[in-house]
């Protein structure tokens, strides 16, 4: 784990990150201190974080904000639900990817339009991006038991939606500086 210009704290923040493994929320979440870990909250599918026992207990450990993916409406935003559920104590940690990346190749999507609205609707909130390698070997897609590999996690510099940036502008920046950290 390393930190790239930004350092711990229990400030109200939002990690967001590439996806490529079920155990991408745990290894950001537990890669924080202890008193940061107290008021961050991962976010994560509901249908799949619901399914069996062991999942539900990982998710109630975590404090995981589950997100519906089957009733995305108007009235029943996630955005909305997540600024309701994080109040003016908790963080988050999101995947603006969406879903898992599908190849090995490291290759980050396109960023979803969830984490532009996040941050124009709370613009205090510090957007910090997480660059993570190898976690798609750690716990391989269809696997529930992960493999001992070395892996890394690296934070890097907040940043924020600028005064005037269009969404499509801001997604590609958010996403261009977790690809950044990729070099780190």
């Amino acid at each position: 784990m390393r930190w790239v210009d930004s350092q711990p704290d229990t400030c109200q923040r939002v990690y967001f990150a590439n996806h490529t493994s079920h155990v991408d929320s745990m290894v950001i979440w537990s890669s924080l201190p202890t008193d940061v870990r107290k008021v961050t909250r991962p976010t994560a599918a509901k249908d799949y974080w619901s399914q069996g026992w062991f999942r539900r207990h990982l998710a109630r450990s975590l404090n995981a904000l589950l997100i519906d993916r089957d009733k995305i409406k108007v009235h029943q935003s996630p955005i909305d639900m997540m600024i309701r559920e994080i109040g003016d104590k908790y963080s988050l940690i999101v995947f603006p990817e969406g879903g898992r990346a599908h190849s090995d190749s490291g290759e980050i999507r396109a960023f979803k339009s969830g984490i532009y609205y996040l941050n124009k609707k709370r613009p205090d909130l510090e957007l910090v991006p997480v660059y993570m390698d190898n976690m798609n070997r750690i716990l391989p897609r269809g696997e529930f038991l992960p493999v001992p590999l070395l892996s890394r996690v690296v934070f890097g510099a907040p940043i924020w939606l600028e005064k005037g940036e269009t969404k499509n502008d801001f997604l590609a920046r958010a996403r261009q500086s977790v690809l950044r950290l990729r070099d780190i």
